[in-house]
């Protein structure tokens, strides 16, 4: 099975021709956005991608920062603590950080399935297929679908993910094309399958599509 995950700046303008094909909604926004400046962050093991998705989960980034800032801090000698490391901090100093008990039990379960296997390596990620690894990190407590969406487009670099639970992608959409509701998962994912290979590059510039979308 293909893996699509080609996130270099040449993909990324033959990403953003092929958007601005599909009608004249999607040129003028892409014309008045510009080239997309997707950053990925390649280096980063799933296991510290996964533990960084949840410590930011419906936070500001700004909470978000402190609470991993203060995390980080427990461990001064490692750029991003061992699952070993993790397990073997006591619950209260991992509270203390202001993770919730359900997010604290979140992380050491993550912590946990690392060493188990459940969570690859980086080196075993990337050859795995995008829905295979949905399937498998979505059965750990406190992982959705769209947390490994984000891993799968931040760390693994694929090039064809669109975040259907995403309401800043779906609300994107309803803003592109002017209409009266916003799509359901379910319809979102019907529509993007037109953008494929580049979905990851057009839900990039759905978060971007301004509140007040000028008509032609």
């Amino acid at each position: 099975m293909t893996i699509a995950a080609d996130l270099s700046e040449s993909a990324y303008r033959q990403a953003a021709t092929f958007l601005a094909t599909l009608d004249e909604d999607w040129a003028r926004h892409i014309s008045a956005t510009g080239p997309c400046r997707h950053t990925a962050k390649p280096a980063r093991e799933p296991y510290e991608a996964l533990i960084r998705a949840i410590a930011y989960q419906q936070l500001h980034a700004k909470a978000g920062d402190a609470i991993l800032g203060r995390f980080l801090a427990l461990y001064p000698a490692a750029a991003f603590p061992a699952p070993q490391q993790v397990l073997a901090t006591d619950e209260a100093a991992l509270r203390a950080c202001g993770f919730s008990a359900i997010k604290l039990a979140t992380i050491r379960g993550i912590a946990q399935a690392a060493l188990d296997g459940i969570v690859p390596t980086r080196e075993q990620a990337l050859a795995m297929p995008d829905e295979a690894l949905i399937e498998r990190l979505v059965t750990l407590r406190g992982v959705g679908r769209w947390t490994v969406e984000m891993l799968l487009i931040y760390t693994l670099e694929r090039s064809d993910i669109l975040p259907a639970d995403d309401f800043g992608v779906r609300d994107g959409y309803r803003r592109l094309k002017r209409l009266d509701a916003t799509p359901t998962r379910k319809q979102m994912k019907t529509i993007s399958l037109a953008w494929s290979p580049y979905r990851t590059v057009a839900a990039w510039y759905l978060w971007r599509v301004p509140v007040n979308v000028s008509g032609s």
